[in-house]
């Protein structure tokens, strides 16, 4: 009765809030802002009531099956991170810093905001553009035409300040954008500086409330990594493998520099390192991005999809026809999910695939429309899934033509769409993602992305969409070869902002005579093979961790990672031309990770599949980084 009612409230807010990031205006905005308080205070009214907690942990002593157990322990645990357990003035204070929190990750958002469109530069000459692409100068120059000026108008958001310092040949503009860049929201009154201290404090204050004893214990209370330990030891066999690798890397940088006869190259600074990377990439692999979209199309990249889903996990996709299903854009689909076997349907989902600026937010997501239940007359509900990216649309009488980094963001939306499509778990708060701890749940998403690479499936879906040429060999080649290109470097980066987040929640204290800052440092000594310059304020714009949902949980992209290089590696192992093995393993998978959700622990799901414990040996190899 109680996910009776709570479904009621998702269902209703959930097609709001996904209205709300696909096709928002300022009506619907404004509707969303009046009910979001009411819906947030409710959350919270029921995550401490004492009835229901009361009526749990009652459940808790009864003879249960192993999903209802992990159900209800899941139930309980959540309702006590949440206060449930303190009483009186201890529950004030709890929830009066629960709300602090909330306010303080909006005002960290809002600085970052504000600091970020605050500054800007014009360029007024030609000499000043030197190496940029045509498609970087239009974003220049509409920029400084919607400014009401002339000339080309930088700012330091990723579309404008990423590729500018990737291509610009003028290495005074480049320095004077990444001095900006690292400076961001880190002085006046919109330093966020002093809510890092508080959000910090407040963070330990909570978790000495809940009696544990720093916040990285409360984030990893419901999450796969069992311990602190256990996730220190995972980024130090990834600092080891990647630090080594960083530094040969940055010492082609510098022969690269050399070759070019550029003065810089005895003394590389940050913002060098991503223009002579470009440069060496080019060198190395002659990969030019753009030039590989017409071997993408939407619809050919569909069909490659599905038939390699056909192939692994033995369902049928099938289009259904215009208005089958209740829509919110023209460019909407749906399509049914059958088992290949019976032709029995299993669920469904929208694709919602081209970028659309004015009222669409950026990024690619799954979400869920309907979950796998019953309803109240035992009648079944299959799942129905969101999937929304934000690629090129089509132009004129010329299709959708997809990047490479297109198609990889499609298969990775669509590995979240399967682990909830395909569950097989009859209760809806164990069913598909529900229940699957924060740093598992990316292992089906990134686990697809490795057959964006597998020559099967590529070579099945990269065909020219005029002419129906296959993809170059050459170009194959230099895919798989670029796909590890910095590789050391990349790694490194995020085990140094990991790293920094878990320190942050487990190890500072505002009394222990070190700020955020000073921690960072020290651990960039062994985290970077090129230190923070003086004006690098980080931590000001780690909005992940201080406006999103992953303090003291950065480290699951990594986590997650290793878990998704070692299913495919069973697949490796087995020999990817080996197509009765491929296939008997693509069952299994179907049946451990896809079907059973959030009804197992993550662990216990693995070994299911895999037959032993995850190891961390298949993500260093496929990252290069293998010795």
């Amino acid at each position: 009765p109680l996910h009776h009612l709570e479904e009621r409230l998702r269902w209703s807010w959930g097609v709001v809030s996904h209205l709300h990031g696909v096709c928002n205006t300022p009506e619907l905005r404004q509707a969303y802002q009046n009910q979001q308080g009411a819906v947030v205070a409710f959350g919270s009214r029921a995550g401490q009531s004492k009835p229901i907690y009361r009526a749990l942990q009652q459940l808790a002593e009864q003879p249960l099956d192993a999903t209802q157990r992990r159900i209800v322990e899941a139930e309980l645990r959540h309702m006590q991170l949440r206060g449930v357990g303190l009483e009186g003035p201890e529950q004030e204070a709890f929830n009066a810093a629960t709300a602090e929190l909330a306010q303080l990750a909006s005002r960290f958002g809002n600085h970052v905001l504000d600091a970020t469109n605050q500054w800007s530069l014009t360029l007024t000459s030609e000499e000043e553009l030197d190496g940029l692409p045509g498609s970087l100068r239009n974003l220049l120059a509409q920029a400084a035409r919607d400014a009401g000026e002339t000339g080309w108008r930088l700012g330091l958001d990723m579309p404008r300040v990423v590729p500018f310092l990737k291509y610009s040949r003028r290495r005074d503009l480049r320095e004077t954008v990444y001095r900006a860049q690292v400076a961001r929201a880190s002085s006046g009154e919109d330093s966020n500086g002093p809510l890092i201290e508080r959000i910090l404090t407040l963070r330990l204050e909570q978790a000495r409330r809940l009696g544990y004893a720093n916040w990285a214990e409360v984030s990893l209370a419901s999450k796969m990594a069992g311990s602190v330990a256990e996730v220190e030891q995972l980024l130090e066999d990834l600092r080891a493998a990647a630090y080594p690798a960083a530094e040969r890397e940055l010492e082609e940088l510098r022969a690269c520099a050399r070759r070019h006869g550029a003065p810089e190259a005895d003394d590389l600074k940050p913002w060098d390192v991503g223009y002579w990377a470009e440069v060496l990439r080019q060198e190395s692999f002659e990969l030019d991005g753009e030039a590989l979209r017409p071997w993408f199309p939407l619809e050919q990249v569909l069909q490659g999809l599905f038939g390699l889903c056909q192939r692994l996990f033995d369902i049928r996709i099938v289009a259904t026809g215009v208005g089958d299903a209740p829509s919110w854009h023209p460019d909407v689909r749906y399509f049914r999910v059958l088992d290949g076997a019976s032709g029995s349907p299993l669920a469904a989902f929208y694709l919602d695939p081209y970028s659309r600026p004015g009222s669409k937010r950026g990024g690619a997501w799954m979400d869920e429309c309907l979950g796998r239940t019953n309803t109240r007359a035992g009648e079944a509900v299959l799942p129905v899934a969101y999937l929304i990216c934000n690629q090129s649309p089509p132009v004129g009488d010329t299709t959708s033509l997809m990047t490479f980094d297109e198609v990889e963001t499609l298969f990775h939306e669509f590995g979240h769409g399967l682990q909830h499509m395909l569950t097989t778990v009859e209760r809806p708060q164990a069913a598909g993602i529900s229940n699957v701890e924060w740093d598992a749940v990316e292992l089906p998403s990134q686990f697809m992305e490795n057959w964006c690479y597998d020559r099967t499936t590529l070579m099945g879906m990269a065909r020219h969409w005029q002419t129906g040429e296959p993809l170059p060999e050459a170009e194959y080649q230099k895919l798989l070869a670029a796909r590890t290109f910095m590789g050391g470097t990349a790694t490194l980066r995020q085990v140094h902002f990991a790293l920094t987040d878990l320190r942050l929640h487990s190890q500072w204290t505002p009394d222990g005579g070190q700020s955020p800052e000073q921690l960072r440092r020290e651990l960039a000594r062994t985290t970077t093979v090129l230190e923070p310059i003086e004006e690098d304020a980080f931590l000001c714009s780690f909005s992940h961790i201080f406006a999103g949902g992953y303090s003291a949980g950065y480290y699951s992209y990594k986590w997650a990672e290793v878990l998704s290089a070692d299913a495919f590696s069973a697949f490796e192992e087995v020999g990817l031309d080996d197509e009765e093995q491929v296939v008997a393993t693509g069952r299994r998978f179907r049946d451990t990770v896809l079907s059973l959700g959030g009804s197992r622990s993550p662990a216990e799901v693995f070994e299911a599949f895999r037959g032993r414990a995850p190891s961390p040996e298949a993500l260093i190899r496929h990252s290069g980084l293998a010795r």
